[in-house]
Protein backbone atom coordinates (compact mmCIF):
# COMPACT_ATOMS: atom_id res chain seq x y z
CA UNK A 1 0.00 0.00 0.00
CA UNK A 2 2.88 2.29 -0.56
CA UNK A 3 3.21 2.46 -4.32
CA UNK A 4 0.90 6.11 -5.48
CA UNK A 5 -0.36 4.76 -8.20
CA UNK A 6 -1.84 1.36 -6.34
CA UNK A 7 -5.48 1.95 -7.62
CA UNK A 8 -4.59 2.44 -10.83
CA UNK A 9 -2.40 -0.43 -11.70
CA UNK A 10 0.62 0.25 -9.66
CA UNK A 11 2.38 -2.53 -7.63
CA UNK A 12 0.21 -2.87 -4.80
CA UNK A 13 -0.90 -6.08 -2.89
CA UNK A 14 -0.89 -9.11 -5.01
CA UNK A 15 -4.36 -9.58 -6.28
CA UNK A 16 -5.55 -12.59 -5.78
CA UNK A 17 -7.06 -14.74 -8.80
CA UNK A 18 -10.74 -14.73 -9.22
CA UNK A 19 -11.17 -18.44 -8.46
CA UNK A 20 -9.66 -17.89 -5.15
CA UNK A 21 -11.27 -14.63 -4.09
CA UNK A 22 -12.98 -15.49 -0.91
CA UNK A 23 -16.10 -12.68 -0.13
CA UNK A 24 -14.93 -10.13 2.02
CA UNK A 25 -16.52 -9.42 5.58
CA UNK A 26 -18.79 -6.73 6.60
CA UNK A 27 -16.80 -6.00 9.12
CA UNK A 28 -13.84 -5.87 7.08
CA UNK A 29 -16.07 -3.45 5.11
CA UNK A 30 -17.09 -0.91 7.80
CA UNK A 31 -13.18 -0.96 8.75
CA UNK A 32 -12.38 0.13 4.68
CA UNK A 33 -15.33 3.28 5.23
CA UNK A 34 -13.31 4.54 8.42
CA UNK A 35 -10.50 4.67 6.76
CA UNK A 36 -11.76 6.07 3.92
CA UNK A 37 -13.31 8.77 5.69
CA UNK A 38 -10.37 9.62 8.29
CA UNK A 39 -7.95 9.26 5.27
CA UNK A 40 -5.48 8.56 8.98
CA UNK A 41 -5.02 5.08 10.08
CA UNK A 42 -3.83 6.13 13.67
CA UNK A 43 -7.22 7.91 14.00
CA UNK A 44 -9.30 5.22 12.44
CA UNK A 45 -7.92 2.64 14.60
CA UNK A 46 -8.63 4.84 17.77
CA UNK A 47 -11.83 4.82 16.84
CA UNK A 48 -12.68 1.52 16.11
CA UNK A 49 -10.88 0.62 19.02
CA UNK A 50 -8.48 -1.42 17.68
CA UNK A 51 -4.65 -1.51 17.24
CA UNK A 52 -3.12 0.11 13.80
CA UNK A 53 -0.78 -2.92 13.08
CA UNK A 54 -4.50 -4.98 13.05
CA UNK A 55 -6.17 -2.65 10.94
CA UNK A 56 -3.74 -2.57 8.52
CA UNK A 57 -3.75 -6.19 8.14
CA UNK A 58 -7.35 -6.36 8.01
CA UNK A 59 -7.07 -4.25 5.21
CA UNK A 60 -4.36 -5.93 3.49
CA UNK A 61 -6.58 -9.25 3.64
CA UNK A 62 -9.55 -6.96 1.79
CA UNK A 63 -7.40 -6.03 -0.59
CA UNK A 64 -6.58 -9.65 -1.69
CA UNK A 65 -10.06 -10.48 -1.40
CA UNK A 66 -11.41 -7.98 -3.75
CA UNK A 67 -7.89 -8.26 -6.11
CA UNK A 68 -7.51 -4.15 -6.20
CA UNK A 69 -5.58 -1.54 -3.95
CA UNK A 70 -7.68 0.35 -1.57
CA UNK A 71 -5.34 2.69 -0.55
CA UNK A 72 -1.98 4.83 -0.76
CA UNK A 73 0.01 6.06 1.66
CA UNK A 74 3.02 7.76 2.36
CA UNK A 75 4.57 8.85 5.29
CA UNK A 76 2.71 11.83 5.58
CA UNK A 77 -0.99 11.10 3.68
CA UNK A 78 -3.50 7.97 3.19
CA UNK A 79 -5.28 8.39 0.01
CA UNK A 80 -7.73 6.59 -1.58
CA UNK A 81 -7.41 4.64 -5.01
CA UNK A 82 -9.25 5.40 -8.16
CA UNK A 83 -11.13 1.80 -7.69
CA UNK A 84 -11.45 2.07 -3.95
CA UNK A 85 -13.43 5.84 -4.65
CA UNK A 86 -15.50 3.39 -7.49
CA UNK A 87 -16.56 0.82 -4.82
CA UNK A 88 -17.19 3.18 -1.76
CA UNK A 89 -20.90 3.91 -3.52
CA UNK A 90 -21.58 -0.34 -3.13
CA UNK A 91 -19.93 -0.90 0.09
CA UNK A 92 -22.13 1.83 1.94
CA UNK A 93 -24.87 0.21 0.45
CA UNK A 94 -23.63 -3.33 1.50
CA UNK A 95 -23.34 -1.81 5.19
CA UNK A 96 -26.09 -0.12 5.52
CA UNK A 97 -28.21 -3.25 4.00
CA UNK A 98 -26.80 -5.35 6.81
CA UNK A 99 -27.71 -2.58 9.35
CA UNK A 100 -30.78 -2.58 7.74
CA UNK A 101 -31.41 -6.40 8.61
CA UNK A 102 -29.67 -6.29 12.30
CA UNK A 103 -32.55 -3.92 13.36
CA UNK A 104 -35.01 -5.94 11.65
CA UNK A 105 -33.85 -8.83 13.50
CA UNK A 106 -33.72 -6.94 16.42
CA UNK A 107 -36.81 -6.01 16.00
CA UNK A 108 -38.29 -9.65 15.53
CA UNK A 109 -36.33 -10.63 18.78
CA UNK A 110 -38.05 -7.72 20.80
CA UNK A 111 -41.58 -8.63 19.58
CA UNK A 112 -40.89 -12.28 20.22
CA UNK A 113 -40.49 -11.92 23.49
CA UNK A 114 -43.38 -9.72 23.85
CA UNK A 115 -46.67 -11.12 24.00
CA UNK A 116 -49.17 -12.99 21.63
CA UNK A 117 -53.02 -12.97 22.49
CA UNK A 118 -54.76 -15.39 20.95
CA UNK A 119 -58.32 -15.84 21.33
CA UNK A 120 -61.11 -18.40 21.25
CA UNK A 121 -64.51 -18.63 20.91
CA UNK A 122 -66.18 -21.32 22.71
CA UNK A 123 -64.15 -24.61 24.00
CA UNK A 124 -62.37 -24.06 20.23
CA UNK A 125 -58.35 -23.44 23.05
CA UNK A 126 -59.02 -26.56 24.49
CA UNK A 127 -59.21 -29.09 20.96
CA UNK A 128 -56.43 -30.92 20.81
CA UNK A 129 -55.27 -29.04 18.07
CA UNK A 130 -54.75 -25.74 19.68
CA UNK A 131 -53.54 -27.45 22.82
CA UNK A 132 -50.59 -28.63 20.30
CA UNK A 133 -50.14 -25.79 18.34
CA UNK A 134 -50.19 -23.63 21.82
CA UNK A 135 -47.20 -26.08 23.54
CA UNK A 136 -45.24 -25.66 19.71
CA UNK A 137 -45.56 -21.36 19.75
CA UNK A 138 -44.16 -21.88 23.31
CA UNK A 139 -41.14 -24.43 23.49
CA UNK A 140 -40.22 -21.99 19.88
CA UNK A 141 -40.45 -18.64 21.96
CA UNK A 142 -39.68 -19.02 25.38
CA UNK A 143 -39.52 -15.71 25.81
CA UNK A 144 -42.95 -14.91 24.18
CA UNK A 145 -45.82 -14.43 27.09
CA UNK A 146 -49.02 -16.59 25.44
CA UNK A 147 -52.19 -14.72 26.49
CA UNK A 148 -55.83 -16.72 25.81
CA UNK A 149 -58.75 -14.34 25.74
CA UNK A 150 -62.53 -15.96 25.58
CA UNK A 151 -64.26 -14.09 23.22
CA UNK A 152 -68.05 -13.63 22.86
CA UNK A 153 -69.25 -15.46 19.53
CA UNK A 154 -70.66 -11.65 19.09
CA UNK A 155 -67.49 -9.90 18.89
CA UNK A 156 -64.33 -12.28 17.72
CA UNK A 157 -64.45 -11.60 13.94
CA UNK A 158 -64.20 -8.32 14.80
CA UNK A 159 -61.40 -8.43 17.55
CA UNK A 160 -59.39 -10.27 15.11
CA UNK A 161 -59.69 -7.41 12.38
CA UNK A 162 -59.09 -4.90 15.37
CA UNK A 163 -55.79 -6.51 16.18
CA UNK A 164 -57.29 -6.89 19.79
CA UNK A 165 -56.31 -10.60 19.17
CA UNK A 166 -53.21 -11.57 17.39
CA UNK A 167 -54.97 -14.94 16.53
CA UNK A 168 -57.99 -16.59 17.09
CA UNK A 169 -58.98 -20.57 17.01
CA UNK A 170 -62.60 -20.28 15.33
CA UNK A 171 -64.95 -22.02 13.41
CA UNK A 172 -64.93 -20.67 9.72
CA UNK A 173 -66.61 -19.18 7.33
CA UNK A 174 -65.18 -15.98 7.68
CA UNK A 175 -65.63 -12.97 5.92
CA UNK A 176 -63.17 -11.23 3.71
CA UNK A 177 -59.98 -9.82 5.58
CA UNK A 178 -59.28 -12.88 7.76
CA UNK A 179 -57.21 -15.69 6.22
CA UNK A 180 -57.18 -19.15 8.24
CA UNK A 181 -55.54 -22.36 8.59
CA UNK A 182 -57.85 -25.47 8.56
CA UNK A 183 -57.36 -27.90 11.56
CA UNK A 184 -59.90 -30.38 11.75
CA UNK A 185 -63.45 -31.22 10.70
CA UNK A 186 -66.34 -32.82 12.90
CA UNK A 187 -69.85 -33.18 12.22
CA UNK A 188 -72.73 -30.65 13.94
CA UNK A 189 -75.01 -31.71 16.08
CA UNK A 190 -78.63 -29.89 16.87
CA UNK A 191 -79.00 -28.60 20.52
CA UNK A 192 -81.88 -29.15 21.74
CA UNK A 193 -83.88 -28.62 24.70
CA UNK A 194 -84.27 -31.47 26.40
CA UNK A 195 -87.90 -31.69 27.41
CA UNK A 196 -88.66 -31.59 23.52
CA UNK A 197 -89.89 -34.70 21.91
CA UNK A 198 -86.84 -35.39 19.23
CA UNK A 199 -83.94 -34.66 21.93
CA UNK A 200 -84.52 -38.63 22.44
CA UNK A 201 -84.01 -39.47 19.35
CA UNK A 202 -80.50 -40.93 17.94
CA UNK A 203 -80.50 -38.48 14.85
CA UNK A 204 -83.02 -36.45 13.06
CA UNK A 205 -83.39 -34.76 9.65
CA UNK A 206 -83.36 -31.19 8.62
CA UNK A 207 -86.50 -31.47 7.60
CA UNK A 208 -88.06 -32.71 10.98
CA UNK A 209 -86.60 -29.30 12.65
CA UNK A 210 -88.53 -26.84 10.12
CA UNK A 211 -90.05 -24.79 12.27
CA UNK A 212 -87.94 -25.07 14.81
CA UNK A 213 -86.56 -21.28 16.09
CA UNK A 214 -82.92 -20.97 16.13
CA UNK A 215 -81.17 -18.85 18.40
CA UNK A 216 -79.76 -15.43 17.13
CA UNK A 217 -76.48 -13.61 17.58
CA UNK A 218 -76.16 -9.54 16.84
CA UNK A 219 -76.33 -7.85 14.01
CA UNK A 220 -72.33 -6.72 14.48
CA UNK A 221 -71.59 -10.46 13.27
CA UNK A 222 -71.02 -11.34 9.82
CA UNK A 223 -74.31 -12.88 8.64
CA UNK A 224 -72.41 -15.14 6.81
CA UNK A 225 -71.01 -17.28 9.22
CA UNK A 226 -74.21 -17.39 11.91
CA UNK A 227 -76.18 -18.13 8.16
CA UNK A 228 -74.40 -20.96 7.91
CA UNK A 229 -74.63 -22.16 11.39
CA UNK A 230 -78.21 -21.33 11.74
CA UNK A 231 -78.43 -23.41 8.28
CA UNK A 232 -80.27 -20.28 6.60
CA UNK A 233 -81.51 -20.91 4.18
CA UNK A 234 -82.51 -25.31 4.37
CA UNK A 235 -82.17 -27.00 2.04
CA UNK A 236 -85.41 -26.88 0.06
CA UNK A 237 -84.93 -23.23 0.24
CA UNK A 238 -86.96 -22.13 2.91
CA UNK A 239 -85.95 -19.11 5.45
CA UNK A 240 -85.31 -19.91 9.61
CA UNK A 241 -87.23 -18.57 12.24
CA UNK A 242 -84.91 -16.86 14.66
CA UNK A 243 -85.60 -16.27 18.48
CA UNK A 244 -83.68 -14.60 20.85
CA UNK A 245 -80.55 -12.81 20.61
CA UNK A 246 -77.64 -13.97 22.63
CA UNK A 247 -73.95 -12.76 22.70
CA UNK A 248 -72.40 -15.80 23.85
CA UNK A 249 -72.01 -19.61 24.43
CA UNK A 250 -73.60 -19.78 28.28
CA UNK A 251 -76.45 -17.07 26.70
CA UNK A 252 -77.55 -19.74 24.09
CA UNK A 253 -77.27 -22.78 26.12
CA UNK A 254 -79.40 -20.99 28.49
CA UNK A 255 -82.38 -20.12 25.72
CA UNK A 256 -82.00 -23.96 24.61
CA UNK A 257 -82.53 -25.25 28.00
CA UNK A 258 -85.68 -22.80 28.58
CA UNK A 259 -86.94 -24.12 25.41
CA UNK A 260 -87.40 -20.75 23.24
CA UNK A 261 -85.00 -22.03 20.80
CA UNK A 262 -82.27 -24.11 19.30
CA UNK A 263 -78.92 -24.32 17.73
CA UNK A 264 -76.68 -25.83 15.76
CA UNK A 265 -73.15 -26.63 16.99
CA UNK A 266 -69.96 -28.96 16.77
CA UNK A 267 -70.33 -32.21 17.71
CA UNK A 268 -67.24 -31.59 20.26
CA UNK A 269 -70.68 -29.58 22.09
CA UNK A 270 -71.66 -32.87 24.03
CA UNK A 271 -67.70 -33.18 25.61
CA UNK A 272 -67.34 -29.44 26.14
CA UNK A 273 -70.92 -28.07 26.82
CA UNK A 274 -73.11 -30.66 28.77
CA UNK A 275 -75.88 -28.54 30.66
CA UNK A 276 -79.10 -29.52 32.47
CA UNK A 277 -82.32 -29.30 30.33
CA UNK A 278 -79.98 -29.40 27.01
CA UNK A 279 -79.66 -32.75 24.63
CA UNK A 280 -77.57 -33.09 21.79
CA UNK A 281 -78.59 -34.90 18.78
CA UNK A 282 -77.41 -36.00 15.59
CA UNK A 283 -78.67 -34.16 11.95
CA UNK A 284 -77.90 -37.11 9.45
CA UNK A 285 -78.14 -34.21 6.73
CA UNK A 286 -76.48 -31.35 8.22
CA UNK A 287 -72.71 -30.47 6.46
CA UNK A 288 -69.40 -30.32 8.59
CA UNK A 289 -68.01 -27.93 10.37
CA UNK A 290 -64.17 -27.20 10.38
CA UNK A 291 -61.76 -25.90 12.83
CA UNK A 292 -59.08 -23.45 11.60
CA UNK A 293 -56.07 -20.77 13.30
CA UNK A 294 -57.12 -17.57 12.12
CA UNK A 295 -55.67 -14.28 11.71
CA UNK A 296 -56.16 -11.02 10.17
CA UNK A 297 -54.57 -10.82 6.22
CA UNK A 298 -53.41 -7.16 7.07
CA UNK A 299 -51.47 -8.49 10.42
CA UNK A 300 -50.08 -12.33 9.05
CA UNK A 301 -46.49 -10.93 9.26
CA UNK A 302 -46.44 -9.19 12.11
CA UNK A 303 -43.45 -11.23 14.13
CA UNK A 304 -45.82 -12.92 17.00
CA UNK A 305 -48.58 -14.05 14.45
CA UNK A 306 -45.87 -15.57 12.17
CA UNK A 307 -44.21 -17.60 15.14
CA UNK A 308 -47.71 -19.00 15.68
CA UNK A 309 -48.61 -19.70 11.83
CA UNK A 310 -45.03 -21.38 11.61
CA UNK A 311 -45.80 -23.56 14.75
CA UNK A 312 -49.15 -24.64 13.98
CA UNK A 313 -47.51 -25.48 9.93
CA UNK A 314 -45.21 -27.73 12.32
CA UNK A 315 -46.95 -29.42 14.78
CA UNK A 316 -50.62 -29.63 13.31
CA UNK A 317 -50.09 -30.44 9.30
CA UNK A 318 -53.23 -29.80 7.41
CA UNK A 319 -55.16 -33.59 7.75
Amino acid sequence: MTDPKAGDGGSGPPPASPAFRSEPTVHQLRLLLVVAEELHFGRAAARLFITQPALSRQISVLERHLGIGLFVRSSRTVEVTTACRALLPEVHEVVAAMERLRRSADAQHRELTGRLVVGSIGAESSMEHARVILAEVRARHPGLTVELRNQHLADHMRELLDGEVDVAFLRPPVPPGIQIRHLSTEPRVACLPAADPLASRSDVSLAELAGYPVVDLPAQLPRLWWNFWAVDPRPDGSVVRYGPVVSDMEGLLHVVAEGVAMAFLPAAAREFFPRPGVSYVDVTDLPPSTSALAWAAAHRDRPAVAAIRQAAAAAWPTR
